[in-house]
């Protein structure tokens, strides 16, 4: 590869001087005359310094509930399949307890439940004594909706205790 590089100058400054560029055959002939090693390396970087990494990450999504009437945010435990939503009670306590927020009188033991595939997270009301809104709309119970970021959940009527969902990657 080199033999080849330097037999094309030496054409190149052939030519040059048929043409007589004296000058810029001064110049190509001092290019032509330096030694290169196309194989040396930088003891000081390492061999896999350039290499993209392509690994696979599995990205993680967190989603999280705001209440409208007080600004608490809740983190959905997303490492579970449903999150129950409600009241506590003696059978089966909700992963998340609404119970200490204003007008929760409204909600049932367990209210909503919020099933988690993957990346997608919909809501389906549990056959609540006062209903479930979906951005002011009822969901009927056994329905799902796919939940998506700014979706306001009211839980019973009037929209007394309501949250804004929200997911972050």
């Amino acid at each position: 590869m080199i033999n080849e590089s330097s037999e094309i100058i030496t054409d190149v400054i052939g030519s040059l001087e048929d043409v007589g560029n004296t000058d810029v055959v001064g110049n190509l002939e001092d290019i032509s005359n330096i030694d290169v090693d196309l194989f040396e390396t930088d003891s000081s970087v390492s061999p896999t310094a350039n290499i993209i990494d392509n690994s696979t990450q599995i990205q993680s999504y967190k989603a999280s509930l705001t209440h409208v009437q007080t600004g608490v945010i809740l983190e959905l435990p997303t490492e579970l399949p449903v999150i129950h939503i409600g009241k506590p009670n003696e059978k089966s306590p909700p992963d998340i307890d609404v119970s200490g927020f204003p007008h929760s009188q409204v909600v049932s033991r367990i209210h909503v439940d919020i099933i988690v595939e993957g990346d997608t997270f919909f809501l389906e009301d549990t056959g609540s004594a006062n209903g479930t809104y979906i951005n002011h709309t009822p969901l009927p119970t056994g329905n799902r909706h796919r939940l998506k970021n700014g979706d306001r959940i009211a839980l019973g009527k009037e929209d007394k205790v309501s949250f804004i969902f929200d997911t972050i990657i």
